[in-house]
């Protein structure tokens, strides 16, 4: 095997580089694709479920003006989504990480919270305090105040890990600071990037709580509507088809954006750590003005609103035996489905960061699979496995937990590819030549520094499960209820007042795990830099 020769400027691998298309080990190879066979499970009830219809069946499906607005609508509003998140996340992240203004932990965690926001609950929040708020600009309005940390977090942690001699060399040759920034900084920030603009794609591909309350048409919506309402089982399930196979087109335009080329460092010290520049005057107060707008819009709308609710209720009777209960039910659901996830993802994303071949993007492709499908599809899916196959399973807490890992193994799997990316596998081939097996010698190298961005990955799973509403409606065993049933029940009977503990509540649990998250990204400070550098 080749040594490692990088370029100078950019921080990529050179000709000699480490052969990324060589046959990743079969144990991960087998390990990844279990993970990826468990990920398959609602798509293969979906296919069972198509199959039995017949082909003309699927073809009057398909044929309908409405598939193609439904189509239409969905790719618009991920489209619209993403790019806002994006316009929006980039240039926020540089702000928090590599300016010198005020409070950047706090500022940090301020923009993460907002993971903590539910999109029924935060577009909830919107109508209750504006009637008019509706259609599709209001979901993307409320989608977007909800997914932006998805770019801003990775994008912040990339931006001051990157390696500032390579700017320095591209303002030596004559470049002016932004297009040094961009040649060299922004490349060393993108994957990160594009791993959460994945996510925020998914996430909008996959809502189903805030194009409900909006009347959006989206996949989400009309697949609701034909099991709830007209019983279409059948159209119902070609639908989600097709939403699988845009997540895989989404996963496949990703992997083109992230490149082909790999950027790492060898360990957490041994490069400087990335200097700040000097916000003053205007352009000062613009960025804290721009930061307070967004926490203001993603966080203080949402809670305000909620409070709001609650104290104009006349009588709300709160059940503090049923609301803690609710709470630890939670917490610990999703705690399960979080490990859960995590030990599926290790394998596929190892191999998707060391390794370049047809059958690592395959089992990388189909592990995305189920964050495509709604959580109705992946409970209603769930439901006829167990009771077809495994029906000690059917309606078990396991069962539930599995649930979540199928939704939200992407975000474990992108954390974990982005995590072991950044590590050289030099470290690891040094260790096995000192004597150390193939699994010691990763638990010393790369497990240490990779850690730290998969147990990320991990707080993303669980930050997302205590949110999931329909999956869990239609899983979880008999008298166990969240804070999300508990306030769905509520909300269904108008009992609105009555609704909003539960759903403060929900924020609260939820804002610890996107609390340690921020902590996570700003576990390194950028040095101070001069003025006149």
């Amino acid at each position: 095997m080749s040594i490692l020769e990088t370029s100078p400027l950019t921080g990529e691998a050179g000709s000699q580089r480490v052969r990324e298309r060589r046959q990743a080990p079969v144990l991960l190879l087998i390990l990844g694709s279990v993970t990826a066979a468990v990920a398959l499970v609602p798509l293969v009830y979906l296919i069972v479920r198509v199959w039995g219809a017949g082909i003309d069946r699927i073809i009057d499906v398909l044929w309908r003006a409405r598939t193609a607005e439904t189509i239409g609508t969905s790719i618009a509003l991920v489209v619209v989504v993403t790019g806002l998140c994006l316009v929006i996340g980039i240039p926020t992240a540089w702000l928090v990480s590599r300016t010198n203004i005020p409070l950047r932990k706090t500022w940090v965690v301020l923009l993460a919270l907002p993971l903590a926001v539910p999109s029924y609950v935060a577009a909830y929040a919107w109508i209750a305090q504006f009637p008019w708020f509706s259609g599709f600009w209001a979901a993307v309005t409320v989608l977007v105040l909800v997914s932006t940390p998805y770019i801003v977090l990775p994008t912040a942690a990339a931006f001051r890990s990157a390696d500032p001699a390579l700017e320095e060399v591209a303002r030596s040759l004559g470049r002016s600071p932004l297009r040094a920034f961009l040649g060299a900084t922004m490349p060393q920030a993108w994957p990160a990037a594009a791993a959460g603009a994945l996510l925020v794609a998914l996430y909008t591909l996959s809502d189903f709580g805030a194009v409900a309350l909006f009347r959006v048409d989206a996949f989400t919506r009309v697949i609701y509507a034909s099991y709830r309402g007209s019983f279409d089982r059948v159209g119902a399930a070609v639908l989600a088809l097709l939403l699988v196979a845009l997540a895989a087109l989404l996963v496949l335009a990703e992997r083109r954006t992230r490149g082909a080329r790999r950027r790492w460092r060898s360990a957490s010290g041994t490069q400087r750590q990335a200097v700040v520049v000097p916000l003053t005057g205007p352009l000062r107060v613009l960025s804290i003005c721009w930061l307070t707008a967004l926490t203001i819009l993603a966080l203080g709308v949402p809670i305000g609103s909620l409070i709001n609710l609650m104290t104009r209720a006349r009588a709300v009777n709160i059940d503090v035996n049923t609301l803690l209960t609710a709470a630890l039910t939670s917490g610990w659901v999703s705690f399960m489905g979080a490990i859960l996830a995590v030990l599926l993802a290790l394998p596929v994303g190892i191999i998707a960061a060391r390794y370049r071949s047809r059958s690592v993007h395959t089992i990388e492709t189909l592990s995305y699979t189920g964050h495509a499908l709604p959580g109705v599809v992946v409970g209603l899916s769930l439901v006829f496995f167990t009771l077809s196959v495994v029906p000690v399973a059917y309606q078990t807490v396991f069962t539930l937990a599995f649930a979540y890992a199928v939704l939200f193994l992407p975000k474990s799997i992108g954390a974990t590819r982005s995590s072991t990316a950044t590590v050289s596998p030099i470290l690891e081939q040094t260790a096995r030549t000192l004597g150390r097996g193939p699994l010691t010698a990763w638990a010393a190298t790369t497990a240490r520094l990779s850690a730290p961005g998969i147990a990320a990955g991990g707080l993303l799973v669980l930050l997302t499960a205590m949110k999931e509403l329909p999956a869990t409606l239609m899983l979880r065993p008999t008298g166990w209820d969240t804070l999300a049933t508990e306030m769905w029940s509520r909300t269904e009977i108008a009992a609105y007042g009555e609704a909003a503990p539960y759903a403060i509540a929900l924020i609260a649990i939820a804002a610890l795990p996107a609390w340690l998250l921020s902590r996570a990204m700003t576990a390194t400070e950028p040095v101070a830099m001069s003025a006149n550098r």
